[in-house]
């Protein structure tokens, strides 16, 4: 039996997003039906409705979610009606080339719901990350739903789904960040704050928060910066080298996307340092750099896919560090908002005026 549901679509490249009638399909073999608590409004679903990610239009958005399980379908284990869950854009599949040399994180089939959530008509929706949470129930993998402490509000919890397991894995997992190491963050929204505050619980003794705006900057001492950086005012790659005995950070993280931020990322890193990229670019975008600096300055280039993360490992670690209040995850929480409001926090999250917006059901 089909479940009729109020969800958030955009129908074609560019428009408004519309609450709409979506119907959920009882789950499967090896699915989950979670009902959404809560879910953050991410730079992800906004490159979906502007057509960015891709063209399989209309999508169900949202995936940076927290929810309680409705049934599981046959087959399922380790999860049953009533579990409080993280949804994962990530179940290793445990079978692929990359998954069987010990790197799940780099799974090359991750799974999601084999069957397809659909319009009132029948149109099929594509779901946003394989999840589509912007909606009031959301079929997903069983694998996908992570179980985590019932404690732990969903607002907060619903944000290490995305964007908080990506910037503190890129700092903590794909960064390798080091006690008494320094750090750089280019970036100052909520995967770079997140990042901010993964290198702090590493033991970094000095973590440098870079963005061109004041508010973000302010934010991110919150988080854990020991420094600031307005770029908009000063050279940042000098700045760092002046709050680093004139040598560059240790690790690098970019959490913007850009060429732009990823050369100053690169010059303002130690000889033999880390750079990591976080922020995800346009797929448009391309970088040039001398290859002898690549070459002579040696250390490591790293990408940062979901930091590096194993859903089932990371989610439940980062609940307890924010349960015994080592992570703020309240301090990402801008503002809770209704399904209705989608639209409007797209273009608060456009102008910078939050780190998230969170939709309540």
């Amino acid at each position: 039996m089909a479940h009729q549901v109020r969800g958030v679509v955009a129908r074609s490249k560019g428009a408004p997003v519309a609450v709409e009638t979506v119907l959920v399909p009882d789950p499967g073999p090896g699915e989950a039906l979670v009902r959404v608590r809560a879910c953050g409004v991410c730079h992800t679903d906004l490159h979906y409705r502007e057509g960015a990610i891709n063209d399989a239009f209309p999508f169900l958005l949202g995936h940076e979610a927290a929810g309680t399980v409705e049934a599981v379908g046959d087959g399922v284990e380790g999860l049953a009606a009533g579990d409080t869950v993280v949804i994962a854009w990530r179940d290793p599949c445990g079978t692929c080339r990359s998954c069987r040399r010990g790197r799940p994180w780099y799974c090359f089939a991750s799974r999601n719901a084999r069957q397809r959530m659909t319009l009132a008509d029948g149109t099929p929706l594509s779901a946003a990350l394989g999840i589509g949470a912007f909606a009031e129930l959301t079929l997903v993998a069983a694998g996908q739903a992570v179980k985590v402490d019932p404690a732990a509000r969903p607002e907060a919890a619903g944000l290490i789904g995305c964007g908080v397991m990506a910037g503190f894995g890129a700092a903590v997992t794909t960064g390798g960040v080091g006690r008494g190491d320094t750090v750089a963050v280019f970036g100052c929204g909520g995967v770079g704050d997140a990042a901010i505050a993964g290198a702090s619980l590493a033991g970094a003794r000095r973590v440098i928060a870079v963005d061109v705006d004041p508010r973000k900057l302010e934010w991110a001492r919150r988080f854990g910066a020991t420094d600031t950086i307005d770029a908009s005012a000063t050279d940042p790659v000098e700045a760092i080298r002046g709050l680093t005995d004139g040598v560059g950070a240790d690790v690098v993280i970019e959490a913007v996307g850009t060429p732009a931020t990823y050369r100053q990322a690169f010059y303002a890193r130690d000889h033999a340092g880390t750079v990591v990229l976080v922020g995800v670019p346009n797929p448009a975008a391309l970088l040039e750099l001398p290859l002898v600096e690549i070459f002579g300055r040696g250390g490591a280039l790293k990408s940062s896919w979901y930091g590096d993360c194993l859903p089932s490992r990371d989610f439940p670690i980062l609940i307890d560090l924010y349960r015994r209040g080592k992570l703020d995850l309240d301090g990402f929480v801008s503002e809770t908002i209704g399904l209705d409001d989608v639209e409007a926090a797209f273009a608060r999250m456009q102008r910078g005026e939050v780190l998230r917006s969170v939709v309540v059901l």
